[in-house]
């Protein structure tokens, strides 16, 4: 017998309609509410961003910072349209200096470190309300930079390359560097005038500049410029490149001779070379260049320091010449070394000494170079026989005993340089063919004169035989002719033979070509002639009294 089993799968299920639709409701409302909130707040950000971005200012020249005296362009781009449908407004730190002009560029006049800050601009349509900020820039203008000028190296050896170095600061682009070469100025003795370095016209972008075969001391500066107008930076410092060698047509000689002295020793310092107008220069340790009027006393071409004299490198210069340099230290201590003054050709030999300030040589001492030690010091002296170029450097000495009352017993260092025999055969060649051609000069001076006396005599003899001889009526017309109006020759007149024979050689054919009478051309030149001899006969009487 089968039961049949009814399984009741009905669940009652409450009425909820009201209830659901109510909560749907609800839902509905707040998913519009959050939607809008979203919304708005999405598109207040979008605005938002929208008159911060919507125009773009920029500004030429894009440099930072700018300076002084610059001129600068403020553009406004309403990205839009074409920009004559536009007005615009340029505002700075959120002040308004213009407002709606109708270019989208304002050209500013010189700037100045107050015009410093945030700039923005405004572009307004014309037709329709419609407003768009731009971003926001950032104006730097600072004073106009000084320039540094650095060397490379300050003491090369004859024919070496050498650097120019020129560095604006703070460092900024668009810069084009002018180099020059100074000139001394006869009128002020503490200023120098510049000339242009070959290619250096209209300025290099490169910020060095290389000086090929430097051979004789000179002196450099720089100078930069940018922008359209070109403003210009002041002029650098002057920096020197110093040469020791000696040049034949400008040399400086230093007393006593040795480049390490005691501080209240007198030093004397003399020019000599092809100029008549020199000055004793000093450049000190601070980089300050001066004459010897500003610290000693001048005597023509010589320079007595007294006791003032200071470390530095001494040099001769003329308005076309510049002499050898010599670095001389100055020493408050009781030690020196003792040293030449100007190189030492390779191959030839030299002494080193330690002097004390009691006059006397230090002996028992020893010697350093580079601060090494070196052996074969004797008796208070080091000889260095057949140097070459490896015995080029610093060298000092130092006592090893310390005398009753003195303290400090090593010496400063100083330069030792050895130079090339070739430039030293140079040297001398310059000097034997400078001699040569004074006195060669002097003797065909000589000879012009000897001659010209005996073309004068000869010609003087010919033309009297020739009077006495030839009694033609055409003959005596020319004769007469150099007559003066006494009956004399004007040959006579001291100082006119030359003259009259020189007329004499116009009667030639070749002067046919001149319609005028021979009469007229003899006596126009004899006037003038005479007119000539008159100032100088009393330009001679001037000189004489």
């Amino acid at each position: 017998m089968t039961s049949d089993v009814r399984i009741d799968t009905e669940i009652p299920i409450p009425d909820l309609s009201v209830s659901h639709k109510q909560s749907v409701r609800v839902d509905v409302r707040m998913g519009h509410t959050l939607f809008g909130v979203l919304g708005l707040f999405s598109l207040n950000i979008l605005l938002d961003c929208g008159h911060a971005q919507d125009a773009l200012l920029h500004i030429e020249p894009n440099w930072s910072p700018l300076f002084t005296e610059e001129k600068v362009t403020f553009i406004c781009d309403s990205r839009e349209g074409n920009d004559t449908d536009w007005n615009y407004s340029f505002s700075r730190n959120d002040g308004f200096f213009t407002t709606n002009g109708t270019s989208n560029r304002y050209k500013s006049s010189s700037v100045t470190t107050e015009d410093s800050g945030e700039y923005q601009c405004v572009a307004h349509h014309k037709i329709r309300p419609d407003r768009r900020e731009s971003n926001k820039v950032s104006l730097t203008v600072s004073n106009v930079p000084r320039l540094v000028l650095t060397v490379s190296p300050s003491w090369p050896s004859p024919g070496d390359s050498v650097t120019l170095t020129c560095t604006v600061g703070p460092p900024s682009a668009g810069w084009r560097f002018f180099w020059l070469k100074t000139v001394p100025q006869q009128s002020n003795t503490n200023y120098y005038s510049g000339e242009l370095l070959p290619g250096s016209t209209t300025g290099t972008e490169q910020d060095s500049y290389i000086l090929h075969g430097q051979t004789h001391t000179a002196g450099y500066g720089c100078r930069a410029g940018r922008g359209d107008p070109v403003i210009y930076t002041p002029y650098s410092g002057v920096k020197f490149v110093w040469s020791g060698g000696v040049n034949p047509a400008a040399s400086l000689t230093v007393s006593p001779q040795r480049l390490q002295h005691f501080s209240g020793e007198s030093l004397s310092l003399s020019c000599e070379g092809n100029s008549t107008e020199w000055r004793v220069m000093r450049a000190d340790e601070d980089g300050f260049v001066s004459s010897c009027s500003s610290w000693g006393r001048v005597n023509r071409s010589t320079c007595n320091t007294d006791d003032r004299a200071r470390s530095g490198v001494y040099w001769c210069e003329s308005a076309t010449q510049t002499s050898n340099a010599a670095n001389i230290t100055i020493h408050s201590g009781d030690v020196i070394l003792v040293s030449s003054v100007h190189p030492v050709t390779e191959g030839h030999s030299v002494t080193l000494g330690c002097k004390l300030r009691t006059e006397n040589l230090l002996y028992n001492v020893d010697f350093y170079k580079n601060d090494q030690l070196l052996p074969n010091g004797v008796r208070g002296e080091l000889l260095l026989s057949a140097v070459t170029k490896s015995h080029e450097g610093f060298y000092k000495c130092r006592g090893r005993t310390s005398p009753r009352g003195l303290d400090t017993l090593t010496s400063a260092e100083s330069w030792l340089s050895v130079k090339d025999p070739e430039e030293a055969a140079s040297s001398f060649v310059f000097v034997v063919l400078l001699v040569v051609g004074l006195v060669s000069g002097v003797l065909l001076i000589i000879l012009l004169l000897l001659f010209l006396c005996r073309y004068r005599r000869s010609k003087a003899s010919g033309l009297s035989r020739s009077q006495r001889t030839n009694q033609s009526p055409a003959t005596d017309h020319m004769t007469n002719q150099g007559q003066a109006p006494d009956g004399h020759y004007a040959s006579l007149l001291p100082g006119d033979s030359c003259l009259y024979e020189t007329i004499g050689g116009s009667e030639e054919p070749e002067q046919g070509t001149n319609d005028e009478p021979e009469t007229s051309v003899y006596q126009n030149v004899k006037m003038e002639t005479t007119a000539e001899g008159g100032k100088h006969l009393h330009g001679q009487n001037q000189g004489n009294g």
